[in-house]
Parts: structure tokens; C-alpha cells; sequence
């Protein structure tokens, strides 16, 4: 029973030890006082009084467990020795909350020594302070730069960095066209400068029935060599370097304007490309003009485009589609009859984009009162050749001594146009 005492006397005097030592390496942490040894770094101490405490420890549970033993043998345990015993483990407990709490607190320091040091800081850091202070009747002055008169925007010392934050207002997004003509199209990719393809020129169908014996009709299919050749559109801008390093919203919106210039050239030249000179062959420009078929005859936009369908219908071609202006649709969409009552959709609801069971494409590339509709799927096909890329470039002898760079949005891609009868273009008739 002596020796039960002595050990938890032993147990407490150490909890007695791991307070002191907690509490000086806490006012070290919280404010700077009782520096600890100088061989020693705190994170060091704090290692060992957590190794020793784990040791002790066990030898408290020790006591803990020898106790309850002899309690359940009946044999009594001296009032003194159970609370000596009481008294470990409640310190022991109380030791462990501060160990936990010191453990946070060392996070904590560390955590905010991770950010950069402030102005009183840096000065009681500085050697020279170190050894004014270490004087035992310090005199005179010392002068610490801390560098903290700066309006710079780096994290150097001698910076704000971002502790001065001006006023900005979002940028303003400029207006961008919605590009749908490529969607109808058939895609496809090549990996050469151009594609030669036979378009269909002409198709006499003269099949009938014959009697036995009989020669049988002859039907023409004429086809002509034609070439997509590859064509490049592209454009470039100049910009500060330091403005594309430091405002990356300002870079994205470069990329982007850059890659949309690329698109909103691409559809005018799907649609109205010449195909001279590096101008892609426009679907517009290669389209059969609409004429009224069957001896039918259009009194509204509505009836044209109908035509227009059965037109294509007529070359074999099932059409998948139908281009024009905004404007152009908006008329159709306001079109009433003689109550008032709208004949396309309902206001109120979703008016989804359709004539005649087909997607209408709404584009300002195609021209007022114009219209185009086709089996784009069928009748003709984009090859890329290089999707649109942008390029960063400091090489001009300008740019380095200006410190600009070149940034240089690009594709390439060809079109080619199989048979144009399936494409359809002409006068809706609004406009006289």
C-alpha cells in the first residue's frame, strides 16, 4: 500500500512538472515571455512534455487499475491512498486539456507565421533590437526599416500587397452574336491543305417500265471535280504584358474576343463566302435560286419558305433546316389572322424555332428579306483542319522593347459543297 502512495505521489509531482512546463511554453506562444532553452526549439519542448506525459501516463492507469483490483477483493484501501489516486487521475485529465489547448495554440502560431510577417514584427525580429533589448541598461536608439511605406501591389517587402483594394467595377461584357449555321452542317477533319471531292452536277432520272425485249431508258448522272481547298481565318491584338499577367479576367476576355472574332467570321463566310481568293465557297453563293415549283404560287412569307422545303425535296435532298434574319422571323412570329389571334405559337409560352417541322436558324449574317433552306447535312461538309487556337507571342522586336506581347487567335477549315441543288436561297417577299 506504501508503495501504491509513493508512486501516485510520484504521478502528481510530475503533472506538478508538465503544469509548469505548459505554462511557460503557453506565455511563450501567447505573448513572447520565458524564452526556452536556447538549444532547444519550442517545438522541441512541446515533443518531449507530450513523450513524457504519454509515459506517465500509463503509470497513472497503472494506479487506477491496481485500485479498482483490490476494491473488487474486498480489500479496504486507505482513505489517503484513494484520494491520492483521484487526485493523479484528475490531474492527469487536466494536464491532457492544457496539452491539447498548447498543442492548438503552437498550430495556430505556425499558421499565422505561414503569412507575412507585419511591420512590429519584423522589429522585434531584427538582430539589432535583439541586442539593444539583451542590454541590461539598454541606451541610446536603433532605427529598424520595416519597409511598410509602399502603395505596390507585389508581395516583396516594402508592400501593401493586397491590404489597399481599389475600387473596380465589373467589367462589361460587349454583345456577341449567337453562331448556330456550323451546327447544321456534317463535320468532318482533314489533315491536308485541301479535299477533292466529286459534287453532282446533274441527275436525268428516266426510269419507266418496258416491255420484254425493249431497250431501256437511259438515265444521266453527271458529276464535275471539284477542290475544298483549306483557307485560314485569323486575326491578332497587341496587349501589355504586365496587364495580361496581373488582371486575368482582362486575359480571359482576350481569349475569348479573339476566338469569337473567329466565329463570327467563319458563319458570314459559311453563308456568303465568294470563294475567290481565300474567301471559303458560301452556301448562299452556291445555292439554286427559289423558283415556285409545280405551278404553285406563295401569298406569305410562310407559303415561300414552304416552297422553298419542297424545292429541296424535289433534288432528292430531305431538307434539315432553314436560315434567316432575325428580323425576318420576328414578322413571321407576328403574323395574325383576321380575329387577331397570332399564327405562330403563343406568346405567353415557349415559341420554339420551327417552320414546317424544321429548325429555323436566326442569324445576322444572312440578309433582310432573304432566306436559305437546305439539306446541310447531306449537301455539304466542314472539314477542320485546325480548330481555333490563340497564341502568345514576344518575339517582335516592338514587343520587347515596349514590353507588349502578340496575341494571335487562328483556324483553318474548308467546306465543301457536294450537290448545291440541295440548297435553296431567295426573296421572302416582304420587302418591295
Amino acid at each position: 500500500m506504501k508503495k501504491n502512495m509513493f508512486m501516485a505521489l510520484g504521478a502528481i509531482g510530475f503533472l506538478g512538472v508538465i503544469t509548469a512546463n505548459e505554462r511557460r511554453l503557453g506565455r511563450y506562444i501567447r505573448d513572447g515571455e520565458g524564452h526556452p532553452p536556447q538549444t532547444k526549439t519550442i517545438e522541441q519542448l512541446a515533443a518531449e512534455t507530450k513523450a513524457t506525459f504519454e509515459t506517465k501516463h500509463n503509470e497513472v492507469k497503472a494506479i487506477a487499475e491496481k485500485a479498482l483490483a483490490e476494491a473488487e477483493k474486498g480489500t479496504p484501501l486507505a482513505a489517503t491512498a484513494k484520494e491520492l489516486a483521484d487526485q493523479a487521475i484528475t490531474g492527469m485529465n487536466e494536464a491532457k486539456s492544457r496539452m491539447d489547448e498548447m498543442e492548438q495554440k503552437m498550430a495556430r502560431r505556425t499558421s499565422e507565421e505561414d503569412g507575412p510577417a507585419t511591420p512590429g514584427e519584423r522589429f522585434v525580429a531584427d538582430e539589432k533590437f535583439k541586442a539593444f533589448a539583451g542590454e541590461t541598461r539598454p541606451r541610446g536608439r536603433i532605427l529598424v526599416d520595416v519597409k511598410d511605406i509602399s502603395s505596390l501591389t507585389t508581395d516583396a517587402a516594402g508592400s501593401v500587397g493586397a491590404l489597399i483594394r481599389p475600387d473596380r467595377a465589373a467589367p462589361v461584357m460587349l454583345p456577341q452574336r449567337r453562331m448556330t449555321v456550323r451546327a447544321l452542317i456534317a463535320p468532318g477533319n482533314t489533315s491536308s491543305n485541301s479535299i477533292e471531292y466529286e459534287r453532282e452536277k446533274l441527275f436525268t432520272n428516266n426510269a419507266a417500265p418496258v416491255a420484254e425485249g425493249t431497250a431501256k431508258p437511259q438515265s444521266e448522272l453527271q458529276f464535275e471535280d471539284a477542290v475544298a481547298t483549306v483557307r485560314t481565318i485569323a486575326h491578332w491584338m497587341r496587349a501589355s504584358v504586365q496587364v495580361l499577367a496581373d488582371i486575368p479576367t482582362l486575359r480571359s476576355m482576350i481569349d475569348q474576343r479573339l476566338r469569337y472574332g473567329l466565329a463570327y467570321n467563319e458563319e458570314l463566310q459559311l453563308l456568303n463566302g465568294s470563294g475567290t481568293g481565300q474567301n471559303l465557297p458560301g452556301l448562299v453563293t452556291n445555292a439554286t435560286a427559289y423558283a415556285a415549283a409545280g405551278g404553285l404560287t406563295a401569298s406569305s412569307q410562310i407559303d415561300i419558305v414552304r416552297l422553298m422545303i419542297l424545292q429541296v425535296a424535289l433534288a432528292e435532298y430531305p431538307a434539315n433546316g432553314i436560315v434567316m434574319n432575325p428580323i425576318d422571323m420576328a414578322a413571321i412570329e407576328m403574323a395574325k389572322d383576321g380575329q387577331g389571334r397570332y399564327l405562330i405559337g403563343n406568346p405567353q409560352g415557349t415559341i420554339d424555332k420551327r417552320l414546317w417541322g424544321l429548325p429555323v436558324v436566326e442569324t445576322q449574317a444572312m440578309t433582310v428579306d432573304k432566306a436559305l433552306v437546305g439539306a446541310f447535312n447531306l449537301g455539304a461538309q466542314i472539314f477542320d483542319r485546325q480548330d481555333a487556337t490563340v497564341e502568345v507571342s514576344t518575339e517582335d522586336q516592338d514587343n520587347f522593347i515596349k514590353n507588349k506581347v502578340t496575341i494571335r487567335a487562328e483556324e483553318r477549315l474548308a467546306l465543301a459543297i457536294y450537290r448545291p441543288q440541295a440548297f435553296v436561297y431567295g426573296d421572302l417577299g416582304r420587302v418591295v
